[in-house]
């Protein structure tokens, strides 16, 4: 993969419809998105944060906050999901994933706000980034995550993963999904588009 130019990255943003017949916007973490996303982390709860990243911490280091906000730098990507809320844009959820070429694996993390969890958020979300994976061609999808996060286990199981140890770490559960989508069958248009185009020679790799 190679980090993504800013003109690539407006291509790439997926509306999505909730449950409840709203629209969820999901689209990749920019620079100046930084402030933004800063504030949601620490607009989460205490026990939300130490799920999403498996440790106590009220907001992400500087460093961490500048990998997030650079899409493909070290061969990850950050997403937001927005919704329209008393009229502003704001950010109610948010994904950071990667893609390992040579065991053709995508790993994934997530977190939703929790005054909004509950209303399919997380499932959204989730579906997007297995679109994702189908269009860099991945064969298996996975993450870790506390084995008390029961919101995290829920969803997964629901969506169709299955558990197993994570290797090497007994506080932490793996959920897995092995995938086999043809680039025409992905449900995401644009990324539907970005996998047909990366079987055509004279195409690159789109995101």
């Amino acid at each position: 993969m190679r980090a993504l130019r800013f003109d690539d990255l407006g291509q790439h943003t997926d509306v999505l419809r909730l449950r409840n017949g709203q629209s969820l916007t999901v689209r990749f973490v920019e620079p100046r998105d930084a402030e933004a996303l800063q504030n949601y982390f620490r607009s989460l709860s205490v026990g939300s944060r130490y799920k999403r990243f498996l440790g106590a911490m009220r907001e992400l280091p500087e460093t961490e906050l500048g990998h997030f906000v650079h899409p493909g730098e070290d061969d990850r990507f950050s997403v937001i999901a927005l919704m329209t809320i008393n009229g502003f844009e704001t950010i109610v959820g948010e994904a950071r994933y990667g893609f390992e070429p040579d065991t053709a694996s995508f790993e994934f993390g997530l977190s939703v706000d929790d005054r909004w969890q509950g209303q399919g958020i997380g499932s959204a979300l989730l579906r997007n980034l297995e679109c994702r994976a189908a269009a860099f061609g991945a064969a298996r999808v996975f993450g870790d995550t506390l084995r008390s996060n029961d919101v995290m286990l829920g969803l997964a199981r629901k969506s169709g993963f299955a558990f197993a140890p994570t290797p090497n770490d007994w506080k932490l559960v793996r959920f897995e999904k092995h995938t086999g989508v043809a680039p025409q069958d992905i449900p995401c248009a644009s990324w539907k588009l970005a996998a047909v185009s990366r079987h055509l020679p004279s195409a690159s790799l789109a995101g």
